[in-house]
């Protein structure tokens, strides 16, 4: 661990009458009854706290839940009925577990108790014993939900935090590959474990992550999603900061390249900073490609996104004002189908988009099976009543429905529900102002990634600033050979320090 790792290590655990949580420390009672008692009380009584006598002046505590039973009846309870020893120090040293440590605030045993920890108290002794044997009860290693990918790995991270390290030590076996762990969270006292490659990653990097996470002041955190909003470098921003994903493999490979990761237990998404705009639009499946076909689907997917935002602003702003840039062919069938449609194209674009949004997110929230039903044969059912109804036009229908669809090739969901919102804007400014307003909106919207950050880097990298170097990983994949390991921000980095 590097010297900014130790001084943050030491300004937590600084202070000689308060614990790492910022209670103050309170000495353990040395009678079993009153320690028992003051245990209850700290916990108010819960169904799930066992309290055991073991012999005359040994008693253990722990929550059912909470422990893992074998480890506890083999390793602990057997060598307590046997052993004659009546000191905390050489119980400790004698239990054939490898978490065993002594404690003598209250705080900190009920904390520990909490994560798994067997409390073993001796009558007339303040220092307790903690065994931690830690259930592992978890949810097994699946395919990734949202990032699914035809060739490459096929494991998800789970919510157990142990698992997920382990599977990045799996594809990492580096001993340079650093993990620092802090508790956030008053109320949920939630592992977080912050992972990067001494040596690869920026200094600048680690130590801004390090510090946010250390400045956290929050009541409770239960997912890496609520962390990232807390963290990134601006959480008013429409477009995220940082990377969620859920496949072990993508993180690794940005750990590789010089990025910062945070895993957060309880959660199946990991964070990776920094960040740039265009990575948000490339799939780990790329790099398993041959060069030139996932060049091809890099290219289908950008010009998919921007068929999702613009086509059906483009559609409203035609018909709405300027009617001169449509093919004469293509006048007529659109004038015959917008005949006996009573309302303007902004409304019935708007209409259709939100009945788009509506049956995509009533197919999220329902089960699997009734959720693919519902999207299809919603769609078919209200897009063929609409019509006939003369609500909306038949192009208009081909229009949303391609609109949609390309929605669904951004290989990022955070990044897939920005486009599905921005189009909503970028509709309300195309019927009121045409083209005018499609370009006004551009603008806005590029100025407003100018301006945004990753840790400090620039988001819009490689193409502000200009880096040809990056270029042959960007929109295009060229081959292994021209592409640089190093993440671009990282690279930035360490460019401003050789000349200076």
């Amino acid at each position: 661990m590097n010297k900014g790792a130790g001084e943050a290590l030491q300004s937590q655990s600084s202070g000689s009458n308060t614990n790492q949580a910022g209670q103050e420390e309170v000495s353990n009672p040395s009678e079993s009854a009153a320690f028992i008692n003051a245990i209850q009380e700290k916990t108010h009584y819960p169904a799930d706290l066992v309290v055991r006598i073991v012999t005359e002046k040994i008693s253990i505590l722990y929550f059912e839940n909470l422990i893992e039973s074998n480890f506890l009846n083999e390793f602990i309870l057997k060598y307590l009925q046997e052993t004659n020893h009546n000191e905390p120090e050489s119980i400790s040293g004698n239990l054939s577990i490898p978490g065993v440590e002594l404690a003598t605030d209250i705080n900190k045993t009920v904390n520990s108790m909490l994560n798994g920890v067997v409390c073993i108290h001796l009558n007339g002794h303040s220092q307790i014993v903690l065994a931690k044997i830690p259930a592992r009860e978890s949810r097994g290693l699946s395919a990734p939900e949202n990032e699914s990918q035809v060739i490459g790995s096929q494991v998800g991270f789970n919510e157990n935090l142990s698992t997920n390290i382990s599977l990045i030590r799996r594809y990492i076996v580096n001993p340079n590959l650093s993990n620092e762990k802090f508790r956030l969270g008053k109320q949920t006292n939630t592992s977080v474990s912050l992972l990067y490659i001494d040596g690869i990653a920026a200094d600048e990097h680690v130590n801004t992550v390090r510090q946010r996470l250390s400045n956290l002041s929050i009541a409770d955190l239960i997912d890496s999603a609520s962390l990232v909003e807390l963290i990134e470098d601006s959480s008013l921003s429409l477009f995220p900061q940082m990377l969620l994903t859920e496949r072990p493999d993508r993180f690794c490979d940005g750990l590789l390249s010089g990025k910062v990761g945070i895993v957060v237990d309880g959660s199946s998404m990991a964070i990776l900073a920094p960040i740039s705009f265009i990575e948000f639009f490339q799939s780990k499946e790329d790099s398993n490609l041959r060069w030139p076909v996932a060049t091809f689907v890099r290219l289908l997917r950008f010009a998919a996104i921007f068929i999702s935002i613009y086509f059906t602003p483009l559609y409203v702003a035609s018909l709405t004002f300027h009617y001169e840039v449509i093919p004469q062919p293509l006048l007529v069938p659109l004038s015959e189908s917008r005949a006996i449609v009573p309302f303007p194209p902004i409304l019935e674009a708007i209409f259709l988009e939100l009945i788009i949004e509506l049956l995509r997110e009533a197919g999220a929230r329902l089960p699997t099976k009734v959720g693919q039903t519902i999207g299809i044969v919603g769609g078919i059912v209200l897009g063929t009543a609409a019509v006939q109804a003369g609500i909306t036009s038949n192009i208009l229908i081909i229009i949303i429905a391609l609109c949609a669809l390309s929605s669904f090739t951004t290989p990022n969901y955070m990044m897939g529900n920005v486009i599905r919102v921005i189009r909503f804007p970028i509709i309300i400014c195309a019927g009121f102002w045409g083209y005018y307003g499609i370009m006004f909106t551009l603008c806005i919207l590029l100025v407003h990634l100018l301006r945004q950050t990753s840790l400090g880097g620039p988001y819009l990298a490689p193409f502000y600033p200009a880096r040809l170097k990056d270029w042959p990983d960007s929109i295009v994949r060229l081959p292994m050979p021209f592409i640089s390991r190093q993440s671009i921000n990282s690279r930035l980095i360490t460019n401003k320090k050789k000349k200076k």
